[in-house]
């Protein structure tokens, strides 16, 4: 894809250790490659979230030229960068040869990735709807404690690795991670999904979370601009987020959606703070 870098729109404002936490957003919000998003928005947030939701082009993606070139941009713009590990294959896969494929090509991406110093590495670890009594649960279970402990074995820190929040509770895999001394992604968007509430998640598993993804919810639709999330669950969110000093990603896909999450987050950050602990 030609690099259109100019005729996009631009951030105007810095949002560059405004809070007491690294804010940042996805590496897909301009419809161009890593380089010219991160180029774009590095100037303006603290951290970029890089997306590999497919695992097969990654080594063209991320040739060794492309990650020089992230690394030089960290440098440069003084942005740092968490990773989102691909969603297409799974450490849970039914079958073994799928589960072994799932661990070499996850330790291959982050091996490939070191060079950026990655703050976390966030992994999906998909429920199978075939689990319908306790030793099914089980056999699912030992089956992700030791791909798990593959992975880390491999070289990565536990902690880098954060099991992302989906459609099932947390807890199934609570064990697991406290463990292997891993950490957790909580997507806030994912827990509303479910009708978790967020202060009682904060509460019971706040001190294991190294990322934050945030992002609007309607009509059981999420990763919206985030002024659609309910008042209420926005000020619970905000009022966690006061002892939290790790990474919040916008995770949204679009310049509009993040450009209305920015302004709307700071509007209600500045609400409940204040000056000098506001940037407003």
């Amino acid at each position: 894809m030609k690099n259109q870098i100019n005729s996009f729109p631009s951030l105007t404002k810095s949002y560059k250790g405004c809070f007491p936490f690294k804010i940042g957003t996805t590496s897909f919000i301009y419809p161009d490659l890593y380089v010219p998003n991160v180029k774009m928005l590095g100037p303006f947030v603290d951290e970029i979230e890089l997306l590999l939701f497919e695992s097969e082009p990654v080594a063209a993606l991320f040739s060794k030229p492309v990650v020089c070139d992230l690394k030089q941009l960290s440098r440069n713009l003084g942005v740092s960068y968490n990773i989102h590990l691909p969603t297409d294959i799974s450490i849970s896969d039914p079958s073994p040869a799928g589960r072994d494929r799932a661990v070499s090509t996850l330790m291959r991406i982050i091996e490939r990735m070191a060079p950026l110093a990655p703050a976390s590495h966030t992994l999906h670890v998909p429920y199978p709807n075939e689990i319908s009594n306790d030793d099914h649960l089980r056999s699912w279970q030992d089956v992700v404690y030791g791909n798990l402990a593959k992975i880390v074995r491999s070289g990565v820190p536990a902690e880098k690795i954060a099991i992302e929040t989906l459609d099932y509770p947390l807890e199934k895999l609570a064990q697991i991670i406290e463990e292997l001394e891993l950490s957790i992604c909580l997507d806030a968007g994912h827990l509303m999904l479910q009708g978790y509430e967020i202060a009682r998640f904060f509460r019971k598993y706040g001190a294991s979370v190294s990322i934050i993804h945030l992002h609007g919810v309607k009509n059981n639709r999420d990763h919206l601009a985030l002024d659609l999330l309910p008042t209420d669950s926005m000020q619970l969110i905000l009022e966690n987020l006061q002892t939290f000093a790790a990474s919040v990603s916008l995770e949204v896909f679009s310049f509009r959606h993040l450009e209305t999450s920015l302004k709307y987050f700071e509007k209600c950050w500045c609400s409940i703070m204040q000056p000098p602990d506001s940037p407003c």
